[in-house]
């Protein structure tokens, strides 16, 4: 099948692309674009990995949905576009980054930036009816993204995952500890964010074991 997703990506996951399973995928998400409202436009399902080539991977984020709310979802977990307020998750991300690295709170929620530096921000499940969260799941999303994140970590050493909440780690478990940096809180959202995820500093361990490995760190 002719994916249209950045050429490394698509080197890698060719064999996804050819699964059943895949056609299947496919067959579902255009029916439902057709049939009624889905985040993100059909353009950015795959942005996350077009902004992020393989090649300069150095850090995974994995969220679970899109946003479900008009011109929210853009293809990244957790970002949003220019313009949009903040979701109660990005915000409190953005809190953690201030208060770790001292990094002042952006006037815009879009993360193009954070891949644009090797960060993939991967959601389980890349698209969502809107206003209907998670009803995309159950479909294929999450057998594709666990194949990436297989990948990644049959294919690279060296990379910071961050897994916030118990979704993350379990999709995240694959990756070796003696061969990249995992970092684990509790979820972001409000939650559970003063349980954990306040405090964590994993966006200044991230640089220094980056730094250590002899990687560029991170802007956040």
């Amino acid at each position: 099948m002719d994916v249209k997703i950045a050429s490394d990506w698509k080197e890698i996951l060719q064999e996804e692309f050819e699964q059943p399973y895949f056609a299947e995928l496919v067959n579902f998400v255009k029916d439902e674009y057709s049939s009624g409202s889905v985040f993100p436009a059909g353009r950015n399902i795959f942005r996350a990995f077009d902004k992020c080539p393989f090649e300069q991977l150095k850090v995974v984020i994995i969220g679970q949905d899109p946003y479900h709310g008009p011109g929210q979802a853009n293809g990244l977990c957790f970002s949003v576009n220019d313009g949009v307020q903040f979701p109660p998750s990005l915000q409190n991300i953005f809190k953690e980054i201030e208060n770790d690295i001292g990094t002042p709170i952006p006037q815009s929620g879009n993360l193009d930036r954070w891949a644009e530096q090797g960060v993939l921000l991967l959601n389980s499940v890349l698209t969502v009816k809107a206003h209907n969260a998670a009803s995309h799941a159950g479909h294929g999303w999450e057998r594709f993204t666990d194949a990436v994140v297989r990948k990644i970590a049959e294919k690279k050493q060296g990379v910071v995952y961050m897994l916030w909440g118990s979704y993350a780690q379990k999709k995240g478990q694959i990756a070796n500890p003696r061969d990249n940096l995992i970092l684990k809180s509790v979820h972001p959202s409000p939650l559970s964010a003063y349980r954990g995820f306040f405090g964590c500093k994993h966006f200044s361990q991230a640089n220094t074991y980056l730094q250590s490995i002899g990687k560029e760190p991170i802007i956040w």
